[in-house]
């Protein structure tokens, strides 16, 4: 079970790929508007009725750029979800009484949880980010580095209770439906911790260890990587590739933008200042480009598209952070709300990019310099390619085939 993002989705899609050829029967349950990228797979799929393209194209979506800081967004995001969440519930639990098991990303955890509880089944947690509190560094929701280990982990454990009272009124009347005992949120984040509740962690170790100070039960496992429904380019593009030298991707995913046609204009003058081609991902910010050296284009699969790039250009959410080092190219993350602060500060110390610049910052001038160096000082290549050779060689499977296992063992 998973909400969100095409980002928030499709690591998922890898992942239950992966389980159902080791022989499990698995449903994808989410959005309706990411059915297709299960085409043609094994996997079944339960929608739920939420657009979160067109909530954040509406009247509540617009209000987040209203907000100046990462934190306003942030409690806006969570007012929208807290409204929406009863619409999910319903949905939620006719998709769990039919399993044995639950699966749950961390955006749907909270409800999940109560859900798995009333109806008495195991479940374990899913996350694209680190959430859990921790002394090593801020909440990635929150900000970026540490602000000394007592106040770090108050920062996580605030963050987890907001999250519990976006789904609080929810869970609760899930709990009185199935005829259990009506926990408070922060009741509930205690009862899965006391019990060890096994959450893992979709992304590399070798990109963010696996804090010392976690409990029992917390698992880095390696990257889920999204299944792939088409493997082939638009012919459109690929001649545009094969044209020039290698272009540069620019993508904001589903980050949203309140002047399309400035940021667009930006980007492209910055690639011009750079000399470079460009390929620009309309995504939900709506970017587009045009002329020789410019090409726009709408979904295109990262793992096929990646490795014929020079560099990256992205909103630095978890899976385009994950993608980009899966190819092994330089990268300069353009973080715009949330976690990417916190993903593109990764990447700059893992040293395949040489800084991040910021949406709210970004002028043509600041990203032709920083795409300048990324695709000029081979350092940042050599970097990228050493780290996705060995992220070649994990797999985020089998650890989540073994808590399945632990799991029913348990029950």
């Amino acid at each position: 079970m998973t909400v969100g993002s095409r980002g928030d989705v499709a690591p998922y899609t890898g992942l239950a790929d992966g389980l159902v050829r080791a022989g499990h029967d698995v449903t994808l349950v989410t959005h309706a508007r990411f059915e297709p990228l299960l085409a043609r797979s094994a996997v079944r799929f339960h929608p739920i009725p939420i657009d979160p393209h067109a909530e954040l194209h509406g009247a509540r979506g617009r209000s987040l750029h209203r907000s100046r800081t990462g934190p306003g967004k942030l409690v806006r995001v969570l007012g929208m979800a807290r409204s929406l969440a009863d619409e999910m519930a319903d949905d939620l639990l006719r998709a769990a009484q039919a399993s044995d098991i639950l699966l749950l990303a961390g955006s749907v955890a909270p409800l999940g949880f109560a859900i798995a509880d009333g109806l008495g089944l195991p479940s374990i947690g899913l996350n694209l980010q680190p959430l859990h509190p921790t002394g090593a560094f801020v909440p990635p929701m929150a900000g970026v580095g540490s602000w000394g280990a007592p106040a770090n982990r108050a920062a996580g454990h605030g963050m987890h209770l907001a999250l519990a009272h976006v789904y609080a009124p929810a869970a609760q009347r899930v709990r009185r439906r199935l005829g259990g005992t009506s926990h408070g949120p922060w009741a509930q984040h205690r009862e899965r911790e006391r019990g060890h509740w096994p959450v893992l962690h979709g992304y590399s170790p070798l990109v963010v260890p696996r804090p010392s100070d976690w409990r029992t039960g917390l698992e880095v496992t390696g990257y889920w990587w999204p299944r792939v429904p088409d493997p082939q380019l638009p012919d459109r593009l690929r001649d545009f590739i094969a044209a020039g030298p290698a272009p540069v991707f620019i993508g904001l995913g589903s980050a949203t933008v309140p002047d399309p046609a400035r940021v667009s204009g930006q980007i492209v003058r910055a690639l011009r200042a750079a000399g470079l081609r460009g390929i620009l991902q309309e995504g939900w910010a709506g970017l587009r480009g045009h002329g020789d050296d410019i090409i726009t284009v709408a979904d295109v699969p990262h793992s096929v598209l990646f490795p014929h790039l020079a560099a990256v250009v992205h909103h630095a959410g978890a899976g385009t952070t994950g993608a980009g080092l899966r190819a092994g190219i330089p990268a300069v993350p353009v973080p715009v709300q949330f976690d990417a602060g916190f993903w593109a500060d990764r990447l700059v110390r893992l040293g395949v990019a040489p800084r991040a610049v910021p949406l709210r910052r970004l002028t043509a001038d600041s990203l032709a310099t920083a795409l300048q160096e990324a695709t000029a000082e081979p350092r940042y290549r050599r970097h990228a390619r050493a780290l996705a050779a060995r992220l070649a060689a994990e797999d985020g499977v089998p650890p989540v085939l073994d808590a399945i296992t632990r799991s029913r063992c348990r029950r």
